[in-house]
């Protein structure tokens, strides 16, 4: 298990109270989310400076000392992705710490691939040489996104989110074929600062909508400083709640989404015919 945090907007925003201050601030998580687990085994955070990721990652946990707290403080970006990790496979090491990015684009994962020595082989099999090769850590999450991008590199025409929704419905599968009794977690965000894609596979996830700028009670400041010529639009994706002042919204179970130009979630169903066939 892990936990994770996503934003995107059309302005630049802050994220600190949903990653620092809120009631159930994902620093928060990182030392006992709602369901009573600790997430302690590294963290990172993500977001673009001028269409460039600026990703900070440690070992520690995101409770620990000062360091998340000031990196959450310094962000103020369009799109931003935060991870706090509980280690099921991998070590704990900076190679194994989420997110991981490669060129414009940033991956996190909440969730277990099951099986993951056997599955490992049908992804490397599919896997391009490139992404193959810049594999740096030992985690089923690393893994998958290499195995995500390879699908796209190799058919660009088909859309990202058609080649991410076929990519995690081949690793449901291949779950399966070894182990049909098994339930892989496979909640992901995918971006590359311009587009977000996600998924729900058995691990909660909620959403937040917004549509015009708002006072925010916990630090008593609008997280945006708000061009009144455009009309403010966000989304907010994590885990759990981070704040219980809004309206958080469940996405189904077994879901992939993209965030649409309005700022809403568009959403299909992700492997449920083949969660039939089990």
């Amino acid at each position: 298990m892990c936990r994770l945090y996503a934003m995107h907007a059309n302005e630049p925003t802050k994220v600190e109270c949903g990653l620092v201050k809120s009631q159930n601030a994902l620093m928060a998580q990182s030392k006992s989310d709602m369901q009573g687990y600790a997430h302690g085994h590294g963290w990172g955070v993500a977001d673009y400076n001028d269409g460039v990721p600026m990703i900070e990652k440690q070992v520690w946990a995101a409770f620990h000392g000062e360091h998340f707290s000031r990196k959450a403080a310094r962000v103020y970006a369009r799109t931003v992705v935060a991870h706090v990790r509980r280690a099921t496979v991998g070590g704990t090491s900076i190679e194994n710490t989420h997110p991981f990015h490669h060129g414009r684009w940033i991956f996190a994962h909440n969730g277990t691939v099951t099986s993951f020595d056997e599955v490992r082989i049908k992804m490397l099999e599919e896997m391009d040489p490139l992404h193959r090769a810049e594999i740096r850590g030992t985690t089923d999450s690393e893994h998958l996104f290499r195995y995500l991008l390879s699908l796209f590199l190799r058919h660009p025409e088909r859309g990202l989110c058609a080649v991410v929704q076929e990519g995690l419905e081949h690793v449901i599968r291949w779950c399966a074929d070894v182990d049909p009794t098994a339930r892989p977690g496979l909640n992901i965000i995918l971006t590359d600062g311009d587009h977000m894609i996600g998924s729900r596979y058995n691990r909660s996830l909620v959403y937040l909508q917004r549509d015009h700028v708002f006072h925010c009670p916990i630090c008593d400041q609008p997280h945006v400083h708000h061009d009144p010529q455009t009309g403010y639009q966000a989304i907010e994706i994590a885990s759990e709640p981070v704040t219980f002042v809004d309206d958080w919204y469940e996405v189904p179970d077994r879901t992939i989404f993209q965030v649409a130009e309005d700022y809403r979630l568009d959403m299909q169903p992700l492997g449920r015919a083949l969660s039939d066939q089990q």
